[in-house]
């Protein structure tokens, strides 16, 4: 087994045992709808469709990107492509590192997830840091040929880089090469932060080197510093990760202030989303997509049909929540009022 390997199942391990809950509240608790006692709408025929990556959804949801070594991962996936397949949302893969360096070793292999969704927009993955490490735009267009991919989703950790013992801590000139990238690759690239939320200023800079779309992904969800300290052995590297248990920009938050700052971006809104009823709050507060994670790994790790019954819950619930607030559409809930 590989470094990474080894590290990406530590990942899943931690995040799947329910300690790397991040100290910070999402901030969706904050946010309350006024209940419309008299909905004139029949709940059946609510619109949840969503356009994403030039492709049309049954709901806004994505299936953010997992971890995972190979093998974990593989059977992961596919249970994830499936589900996306027959629930009509998006999906985004966990990292591709260590499917490019073995490149060649099973020829033809990642092409069964496109076989398994093709209808599905489908990102794939690879963390900001390696882009200024021999990563460049002929290896971004091999993981989205790997896979068939419709867009590239590129992953913004400093925090974990910095908790991590073997993390990539030299980030100087990574805006610079990822401005580059996005120019010069002919396919959409997203960017995600991987919990600790985008600031308006960032978001701002992010739209204006011409990214398709952003998620937000801020604090309220998984702590990346807190799995790295999980997994540290040394002393000094868990008290040093320790003392980031509640850094980050609230979810909530982070959605409203990148919604003010790019009024016309795409933006996606992660971190702590529990349920249907805080994927609604998302929209309410300018998210086009709400993307979900550790929320439903531990179903990803038994079947497909787990997935698809965990989605179809916060499908339900989503609806509920246009049933209540006299929402016939997504474009409606946008407009739904609040409490206070």
């Amino acid at each position: 087994m590989t470094d990474i390997t080894a590290r990406k199942d530590q990942h899943l391990d931690v995040i799947l045992a329910g300690k790397a809950r991040h100290g910070r509240n999402s901030g969706f608790a904050d946010i309350h709808f006024v209940h419309e006692a008299l909905p004139d709408l029949d709940h059946g025929k609510i619109d949840l469709g969503a356009d994403f990556l030039g492709r049309r959804l049954k709901a806004p949801l994505l299936i953010s990107s997992m971890t995972g070594g190979p093998t974990r991962a593989e059977a992961i996936n596919a249970r994830l492509a499936e589900a996306a397949q027959h629930l009509g949302i998006a999906l985004a893969v966990g990292s591709q590192r260590a499917a490019l360096e073995a490149e060649g070793t099973t020829p033809g292999l990642d092409m069964a997830l496109r076989l398994k969704a093709p209808d599905t927009p489908i990102l794939a993955n690879i963390g900001a840091a390696q882009l200024t490490r021999g990563f460049g735009v002929d290896e971004a267009r091999r993981v989205l040929d790997m896979i068939a991919a419709d867009g590239l989703i590129v992953h913004l950790n400093p925090l974990q880089e910095a908790c991590q013992p073997e993390g990539d801590r030299d980030w100087w000139g990574v805006g610079a090469a990822l401005e580059a990238l996005v120019k010069a690759l002919d396919a959409p690239v997203v960017i995600k932060e991987t919990g600790a939320g985008l600031s308006a200023a960032t978001s701002r800079r992010l739209i204006e080197m011409g990214v398709a779309a952003i998620d937000v992904a801020g604090a309220g969800g998984s702590n990346w510093a807190m799995v790295e300290g999980e997994r540290a052995t040394e002393a000094d590297d868990k008290a040093h990760a320790a003392a980031f248990a509640d850094w980050g920009i609230p979810t909530a938050m982070a959605i409203a202030e990148a919604r003010r700052a790019c009024p016309k971006a795409t933006i996606i809104g992660s971190g702590g989303v529990a349920d249907g009823v805080d994927a609604a709050k998302a929209i309410r507060l300018g998210a086009d997509m709400v993307g979900q994670a550790a929320g439903v790994l531990a179903a990803a790790t038994v079947s497909t049909e787990a997935v698809v019954e965990h989605f179809q819950t916060v499908i339900r619930q989503l609806r509920t929540v246009c049933f209540c607030t006299g929402s016939a559409n997504l474009t409606a809930l946008r407009r739904a009022p609040l409490q206070g």
